[in-house]
């Protein structure tokens, strides 16, 4: 029986000027915020603390502005990059121009702003990609621009044939990242 395996897209199948629309959005819940905030370790009383955080301008505990982001760029990795990025590289830019509040639902999406070909990294290209998120009242609540390694798919099929042929690591991968921590 033939086998179809779920998976982002290729370096080669990326395309600039489209917009990439990320489903299902996500709640991010009073759970998810507390969950996320004391597990990264951040006391910030904005989002612990409800007494205080209604005295605030906000009225009201925010959610972490760091889930906000991580759910972002995570909602895009099913569709974009699952299994076919090398690194995430950086991020150039990130903004939250609105906050988002227990229960607020976060849909995202993503444009490829530009790509080129690695210098340095034969059968990879570097992709620079802009994930915005919106809440459900379509305020543009995070914008975050990030660099990442993306393999093509020639490259990645014959790395993928040796290391099912070796049994060893896939060293092309596992190389990704130079000294400096980015890739030319």
């Amino acid at each position: 029986m033939r086998e179809i395996e779920q998976r982002g897209l290729y370096y080669d199948e990326l395309e600039t000027e489209v917009r990439y629309v990320h489903s299902p959005g996500r709640t991010l819940t009073e759970a998810d915020n507390v969950l996320f905030t004391t597990l990264t370790m951040n006391t910030q009383s904005l989002h612990l603390d409800a007494a205080w955080a209604a005295e605030q301008p906000f009225g009201q505990r925010l959610v972490n502005s760091m889930l906000t982001l991580s759910t972002l760029v995570g909602a895009s990795v099913a569709q974009l990059t699952q299994g076919t990025i090398v690194a995430n590289l950086g991020f150039g830019e990130v903004a939250f121009p609105h906050p988002m509040f227990h229960g607020d639902t976060l849909y995202s999406s993503t444009v490829v702003l530009e790509k080129r070909p690695s210098a340095s990294r034969p059968g990879q290209g570097i992709v620079t990609l802009e994930h915005r998120g919106h809440n459900q009242d379509g305020v543009l609540v995070a914008r975050a621009v990030r660099s990442t390694l993306v393999w093509t798919r020639a490259a990645h099929e014959a790395a993928r044939a040796t290391t099912t042929a070796q049994g060893e690591p896939d060293a092309v991968a596992r190389d990704a990242v130079g000294p400096d921590g980015g890739a030319t």
